[in-house]
């Protein structure tokens, strides 16, 4: 089996660097995000104090009584905000809902846009008076890192170099605080019943902060199951399915999965927060024709961002 190969990439390199830099840097993404699908990204400008603070309030926020995490939760939104209760997300494929609970937390517009008109409010979680401005600076940060990297995705893909500026600015994008809860009762479980099962995320990119505990596992392109280590210091990022579309597999999706912990540690938590880089709802996922050819003919319909997240919310049980 050859290695993957999973760079280590030093983002402000990207940001602040020659023009050599970040050619460089933008031919190690498209290379890495060929090969293993995903890498993990240094010097993002997010301090540790701002992680350590999200980690308090992610941790804090779940330890609320369940009634009072219910009043958050809004079906109708289909768990695009507030809380999400244990049962309601599968995996594309699974029959067994995954280990967790989840919340959310969306776009914040302030310009004036009137994409404004399309998001419901976000909510205010009125027992934690630092979470939503904790969050809030995170869900920027993340959303900042985010727009550069789809520059340097557009530089190896031969794009102009803004081509995703206009559809992610206020893009619907979110950022999930998740807890995979302690299995109590491991024997009680489902045979199948695992903490997130194999699954491609829906969005363009995802930025994954660390993670409280290990359990992320990748499936490389030699189709055997890699472990991610937890680091609280970097940013791990991988290629979702509109990304995919958009490439027509030039860009591969990457398969990831939550295993549930060794029985010794099964009664322990872990917590992760995710952030899913989405554009805007308009945006055309119609696979570039410079990805087209005799030898990859087109894999996909042509459908908007819009669209496929209404089908991909239907099919993991969020949105019925």
């Amino acid at each position: 089996m050859s290695t993957p190969y999973i760079p280590c990439l030093d983002l402000g390199s990207y940001i602040n660097g020659s023009a050599e830099d970040r050619k460089k840097f933008s031919d190690e993404l498209g290379r890495a995000f060929n090969d293993s699908g995903f890498v993990t990204i240094t010097n993002h400008g997010l301090s540790q104090e701002l992680i350590d603070k999200l980690y308090e309030n992610i941790k804090a926020a779940f330890s609320l009584p369940v009634e009072t995490k219910r009043k958050y939760e809004k079906p109708e939104l289909a768990g695009q905000r507030g809380y999400t209760s244990a049962g309601k997300e599968t995996a594309k494929g699974a029959k067994t809902p995954d280990l967790k609970e989840f919340w959310q937390i969306g776009q914040e517009v302030t310009d004036g846009d009137p994409v404004k008109n399309e998001y419901p409010d976000n909510e205010v979680l009125e027992e934690l008076p630092e979470f939503n401005q904790v969050t809030g600076d995170i869900y920027k940060k993340l959303e900042e890192n985010g727009t550069h990297l789809l520059r340097a995705i557009a530089t190896y893909l031969e794009l102009p170099i803004n081509y995703f500026d206009k559809h992610v600015h206020n893009g619907n994008s979110i950022l999930r605080g998740i807890h995979y809860f302690p299995i109590e009762n491991p024997e009680t479980i489902p045979d199948d019943a695992v903490r997130a099962g194999a699954h491609e995320d829906i969005n363009l990119i995802t930025l994954l902060i660390g993670a409280s505990a290990d359990g992320l596992e990748v499936l490389t392109r030699s189709n055997e199951w890699l472990p991610i280590k937890a680091h609280h210091t970097d940013i791990v990022v991988n290629v979702g399915d509109m990304l995919q579309r958009l490439t027509n597999n030039k860009l591969k999706s990457t398969t990831h999965r939550v295993v549930n912990p060794p029985r010794e540690l099964m009664k322990t938590s872990r917590f992760s927060v995710p952030f899913f880089l989405h554009p805007r709802s308009d945006m055309d996922l119609t696979s570039l024709p410079s990805t087209i050819d005799a030898e990859h003919p087109k894999a996909y319909s042509d459908m908007t961002a819009g669209e496929y997240l209404d089908e991909r919310l239907r099919e993991i049980g969020l949105k019925k």
